[in-house]
């Protein structure tokens, strides 16, 4: 039997110490690919920063975002640091040196930035179940759509303060019995609200998906709603991370340091793809529904224009080739014959 060369500490020190850096590894790998759509999606809102002030408030947003996120990610890869090289000798071993340090302000900061980007995270969604909502032309029920979530909303950037403060205290950490329950009924009404929010938003989508079967061709249909497009405009990748963190907290399962990495990632990376739809112009609109407004429809110079339901479909027009025989091609503008308004 070879002879053991491990800690002398507890199994369940030595498991969240584990967990500890697979966290941070998943940190990474999330800002990645955060790094990627990020780029994707500036450039998009770049090019079209001049119709009118949406595409400069949302880069201006998912700026602020990411660079939030980037001083999440140098502080969780200097706390590895800390723990694991510089006070690698600690009484106790590297997870009692982090219990003992969540004062110093590395670990504020820690604190601060993932209550920061779950809060700015959640407003977005908010923003996205009132665009869905006004969609169908009544903003009297977008307002209503939204009214409880916003309380929820309210509640749980009070509740997320105090875990803040209170994991941040001297002795204290985001295990202590304290900061533990207000942590968990912090993430508890936060996660009630994304899932609310992506309920709204999902059974709107799915309502509307029945008109827009009833009024366009299939193709154009699924562009706006299939499933793919439900789930990236319900941000519902963040609501299934966030359950998985939420339970393995609560029951103090030592991977709970890994759901939240990967909970912290899906969420942003929720927001840009939420982003990019709104870039290249194919999410939804308040004005997706309306006929003089609606994005969805052919345009010809020549072919007359008809509509179908509540859409504005012109006729596609068609090229006619040369009288040498080459084949006639069909223009098309925007992709598959769609053009897509502004965001």
């Amino acid at each position: 039997m070879s002879p053991y060369y491990g800690p002398d500490e507890s199994k369940t020190d030595i498991q969240l110490e584990r967990n500890f850096v697979a966290g941070d590894v998943v940190v990474g790998t999330g800002y990645g690919i955060q790094l990627v759509l990020y780029t994707t999606c500036a450039a998009y809102l770049w090019k079209r920063r001049r119709n009118g002030r949406q595409p400069l408030l949302l880069l201006a947003y998912m700026t602020c975002m990411l660079l939030i996120e980037s001083l999440f990610v140098a502080v969780q890869a200097r706390t590895v640091q800390m723990i694991y090289i510089d006070n690698r000798n600690y009484p106790g071993g590297p997870w009692q040196f982090f219990l003992a340090s969540q004062s110093d302000p590395i670990n504020v900061i820690f604190y601060a930035t993932l209550f920061l980007l779950t809060f700015l995270s959640d407003l977005l969604v908010l923003w996205r179940c009132w665009v869905i909502w006004s969609a169908s032309g009544s903003r009297m029920a977008a307002w209503a759509a939204i009214a409880f979530p916003s309380l929820v909303l309210l509640a749980s950037f009070a509740m997320g303060t105090l875990w803040t403060l209170q994991s941040s205290q001297p002795t204290l950490s985001m295990y202590s019995a304290l900061p533990m329950a207000y942590g968990t009924a912090y993430y508890a009404i936060s996660l009630g609200a994304n899932i609310l929010l992506t309920l709204l938003i999902t059974v709107r989508l799915l309502a509307y998906r029945r008109t827009l079967r009833a009024h366009l061709p299939p193709d154009l249909a699924r562009h706006y709603g299939s499933l793919g497009a439900v789930v990236v405009e319900s941000a519902a990748l963040y609501s299934v991370f966030a359950t998985l963190f939420l339970a393995t907290y609560a029951a103090g399962d030592p991977t709970n340091q890994v759901w939240l990495a990967v909970a912290s990632a899906a969420q942003q990376v929720a927001n840009l793809l939420i982003i990019y739809r709104l870039a290249e112009g194919s999410a939804w609109r308040r004005d997706t529904l309306m006929s003089k407004t609606a994005p969805i429809h052919f345009r010809s110079a020549a072919a007359p224009s008809t509509h179908v339901g509540s859409f504005h479909i012109a006729a596609p027009r068609v090229q006619s080739s040369d009288d040498d025989g080459s084949s006639a091609e069909r223009s098309k503008e925007g992709g598959g014959g769609v053009s897509k308004e502004g965001v």
